[in-house]
């Protein structure tokens, strides 16, 4: 399997909204958390985070395909956030996420530093997470009952 990044722009950003929305939609229905569920976001909010200098979204590509979106945010020259990272759910389990975040990996070695958030009780993508090198860093919030954020960095 190959895939590619290719940068969003400000015309994106509606194709990012109904992106979010489908990839997020079975989250939404499991969690019913409709303040920080990315299908919930708004266009004007995706338009203010593509607005961010430090910020840079990403289509991820397979072949003709857009599978997904990755958000890639710089905290500082060394450390870098991904929020979010999701893929369409017809492409879901065959590996483009893992894939992603290797190729982002590779396009910012100046980054020795990488950070995420995901859900706890989700645990295929804590599992995902985790076999790409991420560490839980033992920080955590409750969104709501069954629901609690977890942190990871890498290295």
């Amino acid at each position: 399997m190959t895939i590619s990044l290719r940068k969003c722009d400000y015309s994106d950003c509606e194709k990012i909204r109904q992106m979010q929305k489908s990839a997020f939609a079975a989250l939404l229905e499991k969690y019913r958390d409709y303040d920080t569920n990315p299908a919930c976001e708004s266009v004007e909010r995706i338009r203010e985070k593509m607005n961010q200098p430090q910020t840079t979204w990403y289509f991820i590509i397979s072949g003709s395909d857009v599978v997904g979106c990755v958000r890639l945010f710089e905290i500082d020259d060394r450390t870098m956030r991904i929020s979010p990272i999701f893929i369409l759910p017809e492409y879901q389990n065959r590996g483009y996420a893992q894939e992603a975040m290797n190729l982002l990996e590779k396009e910012n070695p100046q980054a020795d530093k990488w950070e995420l958030d995901t859900i706890l009780q989700e645990e295929k993508l804590c599992r995902l997470y985790e076999k790409l090198g991420y560490r839980k860093t033992g920080e955590s919030y409750g969104i709501k009952d069954g629901m609690t954020i977890v942190f990871y960095k890498k290295p």
